[in-house]
């Protein structure tokens, strides 16, 4: 038998636990080319939130119906196979989490070109780190910075929601290719957190977030990466330089019952010459092997800092969902299953 988590209604304003429900069903027997994989980690990310709606964005992914299991990035071991390219006990990493067993097709879809089935060989290093900062997070912060913004040591950056699971490691990252660092986060515990422990300028978006703004960079600044839209977008767009640049990663103000809001002042694009763009890891897994390199050296040599969130059990995965996209939680939110 397996247990999936599944929708069980459209969540009305917040997401909640009761919109939720593990559900148990048994495992079908294998067809030719599939895989079943046991999931040992669970990755918790914000943007399933966006597919619990109605509807979602153009070009984004469907959105699931009341009864639907989940899906999310995920690491598992295979149990068994009847594909010649995974053996039993490889360690996969695929998008059929929020479940204990996965069947993984080779027909398997991706999330934005990010997640086909792959074999990892994690070594010594702890595996669900491919599920953060040598995974997705990492290289969406990669990308962000240095694709996307081309960030240089003389750019003032502003990130928001820097303790999340993206923004912790693109602060840290452009902080050590030279930058001018400041991070926004939701509360006075991970403002501290940003401050002590990682020598990062940073506020609290609860306060106002011009004056916070002007406050830690009164010459403005270069560049914005955005993991928040909203009212975080607006305020960026008044406080970049001329010739700034914006890297949308995410939306998360607008994810969680919240009406989207778009910013006001979009003709400063125009009065200032700004430069925006949107983007999602997969399209860039070029930029797999050298992001791994990088943060990999930086993590071995203790110069990046990783915080983990960590939820035991298939049966907390909804609790770590409703922490998560509440700000309860620091650095990457996973769910750890059993092995055995």
């Amino acid at each position: 038998m397996n247990r999936h988590l599944c929708l069980a209604r459209r969540p009305v304003g917040k997401l909640g636990g009761a919109d939720l429900t593990l559900v148990e069903m048994p495992i079908p027997p294998l067809e030719p080319g599939e895989v079943l994989i046991r999931n040992t980690w669970l990755s918790i990310d914000p943007s399933i939130r966006i597919r619990l709606a109605e509807s979602t964005p153009d070009g984004y992914l469907p959105p699931l119906q009341p009864g639907d299991a989940l899906t999310g990035l995920a690491l598992g071991t295979v149990v068994e196979t009847r594909n010649p390219n995974f053996a039993a006990g490889d360690l996969v990493s695929h998008t059929l989490g929020y479940r204990e067993f996965a069947i993984v097709g080779p027909d398997a879809r991706t999330i934005g070109g990010y997640g086909a089935p792959t074999r990892i060989d994690s070594g010594a290093l702890p595996p669900q780190w491919f599920l953060g900062p040598l995974g997705s997070a990492g290289l969406t912060a990669y990308v962000g910075l240095f694709e996307i913004l081309e960030l240089t040591s003389a750019d003032t950056l502003w990130v928001s929601s820097a303790a999340g699971a993206v923004g912790l490691l693109a602060a840290q990252l452009a902080k050590l290719r030279g930058a001018t660092v400041i991070g926004s986060a939701g509360s006075p515990e991970k403002v501290a957190f940003l401050r002590d422990e990682l020598g990062i300028s940073a506020f609290d978006y609860h306060d106002d977030l011009s004056e916070s703004l002007a406050g830690l960079a009164s010459g403005g600044i270069d560049a914005y990466f955005d993991n928040v839209g909203g009212d975080h977008l607006t305020a960026a767009l008044d406080a970049l330089c001329p010739q700034g640049r914006i890297a949308l990663c995410g939306a998360v103000s607008g994810y969680d019952g919240a009406a989207p809001a778009g910013p006001p002042n979009l003709f400063t694009m125009v009065s200032k010459g700004l430069r925006m763009r949107g983007f999602r890891a997969g399209s860039f897994n070029h930029l797999q092997e050298p992001m791994r390199q990088e943060v990999a050296g930086y993590l071995a040599d203790g110069r990046l800092s990783y915080r983990e969130s960590v939820f035991d059990g298939i049966e907390q995965a909804s609790a770590a969902l409703v922490a998560m996209l509440s700000g309860a939680t620091i650095g990457k939110t996973l769910c750890r299953l059993r092995s055995a």
